[in-house]
């Protein structure tokens, strides 16, 4: 598989190799950027031969052995506090990658903010001072501006995370066992966010409900992680105190997280009905 790397019209830097598929900024002096993005440029091409060297492990359940690769690392780090549920590294592989590219492109650089998107899960870094807000879409079908994130420099959060159900035609790369729609998640780094994302979407989830279809992952991919467990493949009606009840179990876990300082706020979303659990000012839904 061929490495593209190509400088946008917008100022952004584009990288991409196989499933990997990324979009930087970097804001900052003219030199500054050129360097940053160089950096980011060298250090992308060793990350997916990395990850494939080590795929089986990633793809092993959690609790597993720790893998050799930096990029590994981080997602059996990110994701190992939720072994007690059903979850193997590639729950965080995005963020991971994300995170990755955001340190490569920052290292020794002079920049007021950049940000690295890796299919909507972004890493995000903030001098002194600035500030960064993001829309949230919590419908790719329908696509509009839902919520929007604040990221303040003089608050921890440097990772956004989306997951939610990825259905037939729906655009998503990753499958839920629930049915949110979508599920975004503000923690530390985009890694935790990614990972916090996946389990919380799991938990909106109405189980044995006649509207929910659900396939084996492996039926669907046969290169999921996920093997024979069911996914949710379509979403029929459900009743607004469906709704509300689905979204409740999962916002009862996204507040136990934002508790014990794994994340820092969530957004989750289910047939136009929200839900947001932790710093409010951090996240907020669309007028």
């Amino acid at each position: 598989m061929t490495v593209h790397a190509a400088l946008l019209a917008d100022g952004r830097l584009h990288l991409q190799h196989g499933p990997i598929d990324c979009l930087c900024r970097a804001e900052g002096p003219g030199p500054e950027i050129r360097r940053a993005y160089a950096q980011a440029a060298a250090a992308f091409p060793a990350i997916l031969p990395a990850l494939c060297a080590e795929l089986p492990l990633l793809r092993a359940r959690l609790p597993a052995p720790l893998p050799n690769a930096t990029v590994a690392r981080a997602m059996h780090r990110a994701c190992l506090p939720y072994a007690e549920r059903f979850i193997t590294p590639m729950a965080a592989v995005a963020g991971a990658v994300a995170d990755h590219l955001l340190a490569a492109l920052i290292h020794g650089r002079r920049l007021r903010h950049a940000f690295v998107n890796n299919g909507g899960d972004i890493a995000v870094h903030l001098a002194a001072g600035e500030r960064l807000r993001c829309g949230v879409v919590t419908d790719p079908a329908a696509p509009a501006i839902d919520g929007v994130v604040v990221l303040d420099a003089a608050l921890p959060a440097r990772g956004i995370a989306t997951s939610g159900r990825a259905c037939k035609g729906s655009g998503g790369r990753s499958f839920s066992l629930g049915i949110a729609d979508a599920v975004t998640v503000l923690a530390p780094t985009a890694a935790a966010a990614d990972a916090a994302a996946t389990v919380i979407a799991n938990q909106v989830d109405l189980p044995g409900h006649p509207a929910i279809v659900r396939r084996p992952a492996a039926a669907i991919d046969p290169d999921s992680d996920l093997g024979a467990i069911p996914v949710t493949w379509s979403l029929g009606p459900l009743a607004a105190a469906e709704i509300d009840a689905a979204l409740a179990a999962g916002h009862a876990l996204a507040e136990r997280l934002v508790r014990d300082g794994r994340i820092l706020a969530a957004m989750l979303a289910l047939r136009g009905r929200m839900r947001l659990a932790g710093a409010p000012l951090l996240m907020e839904t669309a007028a």
